[in-house]
Formats: C-alpha cells, structure tokens, sequence
C-alpha cells in the first residue's frame, strides 16, 4: 500500500489546498459511518450507549483539579465546627436582616448597584453612607441596629469594583473583587422581580473555605424560601469565580421547564477571608497571593 501524502508534502499551493480539502471530506464522511453504525447497534442495545455515555466524560479544569486537603464530604469534624462557629446562630433560627451601604461619596454607578443588591436579599436595607463616616462607625451602628449583615460595595474610577461582606456581630468578614455587572434593566427580555423569598442554589464550594464562603451567602436570605414565587437566586463556583445569577422558572407544560432571567447578574472572587468584624490589623483566615497559583488546576473554595 503506498503511504499516503501529506499536503504538506506539495509546493504547489492550489494542488495542496484540494488535497486538504479531499482528505478533509473523506476524514467527515467515515466520521459519519461511524456515527450511524454506532447508533445501529446502540438502538438494538441501548445498554452499549448507556456505557458510552458514562464511560464519555470530557477532562475539564474542574474535574482533573489539584487533591485539595480541606475537601468537605460528610466531614463530622467539619459538621461539629460549623454547629459552633459566627454563623451558627443564623441556622439555628436567626432572621437575615442586610445592611448595603457604599463607599465615602459614591458614584451613581454605585447606588445603582446598591439598589440591584436591595432587590436580591428580602430583608435587606439601604442606608447612605456620608463622607465623614469611617467602616468602624458603619460596623458599630449595623450592630446597634441588629443588622446581621452588612454590605459596603467599593468603587474605582466611579465603576463598582468590589463588595466586602460581614457577617454581624462576631464576624467572620469576605472581601469579593466585582466584575461583569449588569444591571437587570440591561437584560434583555428580563422579567419582574416579586416580594417573594427566592431559593437559594450554591454550586461548587467543596473546601473548608468554600463552605465558609458558602455560608456566610446563605445567611443573607431569609431560611424558608417561598416556592409560588419561582424565584431562584444562584451562587455558581467555577474556578474559583462565583457568578451570581437571580432567574424564574416558567413552567411551559408537565413536561418542559425554562428560565427567564431576571437579573442583575455579576461575578465575584474572594480575595480574603478575616475573622470578626473587619479590622485593619485582624487575622485573615485565608489570603490570596500569586504564588499560591501554583498550577491552573489548583482551586481554593
């Protein structure tokens, strides 16, 4: 059998492209016989396509990253610390009640976003922040008013950038670097938003850190959600970028259900984790750092 040649093999330009283009056609139409002889023998044998399809799975970032030490799965240890840590008493039976404020002399940008949080946490507030007011002065009139949670979105160069998040009274505190906000009237086909308490989802935080991070989001909301609503608000970890997503099911028959996105959306990633109240000199729980990007596999929540 002669070897087969190459187009590369051609220093003729246009007798390289039509051979390119012949191998190419030949390479589609055995891919094509082979796809229907497939589906041939799967429809006598459903059980071979049922072992294709397990054995199929497309190697990602997410499934082939680094062994983490901290995983979380059915960890009793990890059960018994989250039963007492800052977060326990709200599931033990404490109301969320959210304060959002913003940076000293914020942009409209920033009560824009403001607002888009209000809108996503029931039980939340907004409470303008003037320009003599230091975050210890906000921490301590959140606390005296019993807010269980404060937000202060961040600014630079009048463009919201990044949300800090405290858990009152005790902590623990999460500052997010922001990016890819829009707003929920910027969405096309967006929907209207109702009162009623949306259902939380949370993909993906399987560290020590991540169930923290996990947590601290699940605390915003009220614990009954209230399903006539259909409201879903959506916290999806993916390499360590969370994005943040509020949608309503539409429910087209028995059979069928769809989405209609309802806004706004934006993705967040965690840059430090301190515990208590936010102080200048607190202890950080965790940190990032370049040099912990030691491999494009390696993720922390």
């Amino acid at each position: 059998m002669a070897p087969s040649i190459r187009p590369s093999d051609l220093k003729n330009k246009h007798k390289r492209e039509d051979l390119y283009q012949k191998q190419k056609l030949e390479k589609q139409k055995a891919k094509s016989l082979r796809r229907k002889q497939l589906a041939k023998e799967e429809g006598k044998n459903p059980e071979l396509k049922e072992k294709r399809l397990q054995e199929n799975v497309p190697k990602t970032l997410e499934n082939t990253r680094e062994n983490d030490e901290t995983m979380v799965e059915n960890d009793e240890e990890v059960a018994q610390d989250e039963a007492m840590d800052e977060l326990a008493s709200y599931f033990t039976g404490k109301e969320s009640k959210v304060l959002v404020t913003s940076s000293k002399s914020p942009s409209p940008a920033c009560y824009d976003f403001c607002a888009e949080l209000v809108s996503i946490f029931p039980n939340a507030k907004f409470g303008k922040r003037g320009p003599k007011h230091e975050l210890r002065q906000v921490i301590d009139v959140a606390k005296e008013k019993e807010f269980t949670d404060l937000l202060i979105v961040n600014e630079d160069r009048k463009i919201p950038n990044a949300v800090t998040l405290i858990h009152l009274p005790d902590g623990p505190t999460a500052y997010f670097k922001l990016t890819s906000f829009v707003p929920a009237k910027k969405l096309p086909n967006h929907g209207r938003v109702t009162a009623h308490n949306p259902e939380i989802i949370l993909n993906n935080f399987n560290t020590r850190l991540g169930h923290t991070v996990g947590r601290m989001f699940q605390a915003l909301f009220p614990h009954v959600p209230e399903f006539q609503g259909r409201q879903v608000v959506t916290f999806h970890n993916q390499r360590d970028f969370i994005f943040v997503r509020r949608h309503r099911y539409v429910f087209r028959n028995e059979e069928k259900v769809g989405l209609q996105e309802l806004g706004p959306k934006f993705t967040l990633k965690l840059r430090w984790l301190q515990k208590g109240a936010y102080k200048r000199d607190g202890e950080y729980e965790w940190m990032f750092k370049p040099e912990l990007e030691t491999s494009r596999k390696r993720f922390f929540l």
